[in-house]
């Protein structure tokens, strides 16, 4: 997750509040929540990849997108080994954390209820999240 590596990342809080959308910012930068049902992407059947708004590191296919009925944008699996986890416990709560490999930014959760084959449930931000339509 080191910026260093990647020179084209904002590097201080203030050029992160200048790259992103005040919502983008909340939620990837200070680890926010949107809304259940909010998101643009909650009922996106498109086909194509969504990358992280932060840095466009590509993150989960449409293929791994299913409707989970949680308000928002749930997939069953992330694209290779560009996330990260970490445990979350604010809110009084225990939870597995996801963040960009590339940016370190806040996307979501995950958890341990999604479908076959990987049994995984990322529950993703619409804000956190570009699509790129094939």
């Amino acid at each position: 997750m080191s910026q260093e590596s990647t020179p084209d990342l904002p590097e201080t809080d203030e050029q992160w509040r200048e790259e992103l959308d005040e919502e983008a910012y909340r939620i990837l930068r200070e680890a926010g929540t949107e809304p259940k049902f909010s998101g643009e992407y909650v009922d996106h059947k498109a086909d194509g990849s969504y990358a992280c708004a932060g840095c466009g590191t590509e993150l989960f296919d449409s293929e791994t997108k299913f409707d989970s009925g949680s308000g928002w944008p749930s997939f069953y699996d992330a694209a290779g080994d560009r996330i990260e986890t970490r445990l979350d416990t604010s809110h009084g709560m225990r939870r597995t954390e996801v963040l960009c490999g590339t940016c370190g930014g806040h996307l979501g959760h995950v958890f341990d209820d999604g479908p076959e084959p990987t049994g995984k449930r990322y529950c993703i931000n619409s804000a956190a999240l570009e699509f790129d339509e094939v």
